[in-house]
């Protein structure tokens, strides 16, 4: 009964890594900048990897297969967010930007009142 549990769970660890990494993927070739096809390569190798490596760990049982993946698995939950911060900051400094729907670095600035004061409107707005 355990074994089946097991097998079932694995394999739907395995089925959803492959669907993360597909979608990562996908993500990768329609994502129209460098930093958005970043986000997508990092969701691949994070999530998709890591649930891999998950159900692989429970196909394997107690043996040193499972002691390998185990740190495939810390390695890579680790390095790969490192190494895409790590690219970003280069592309960033090199002078790559950021294709964005709408220029949003002024939307702070523009609004120089008090929060209490933009809550109390936001009140007075929702009571109407």
């Amino acid at each position: 009964m355990i074994d089946i549990l097991l097998i079932g769970l694995s394999w739907a660890l395995i089925l959803a890594g492959g669907f993360f990494t597909i979608v990562g993927a996908i993500g990768l070739v329609r994502m129209p900048d460098v930093y958005t096809r970043m986000h997508a390569a990092s969701v691949t190798d994070t999530l998709g990897a890591g649930l891999l490596l998950l159900g692989f760990m429970l196909q394997a049982g107690p043996s040193l297969v499972l002691l390998k993946l185990v740190f495939l698995f810390v390695l890579f939950f680790f390095v790969s967010p490192v190494a895409t911060h790590a690219v970003a900051n280069a592309a960033l400094h090199y002078g790559i930007k950021p294709q964005l729907a709408e220029d949003r670095r002024g939307r702070l600035d523009a609004d120089t009142r008090e929060p209490a004061a933009i809550e109390e409107e936001l009140r007075i707005e929702a009571a109407q």
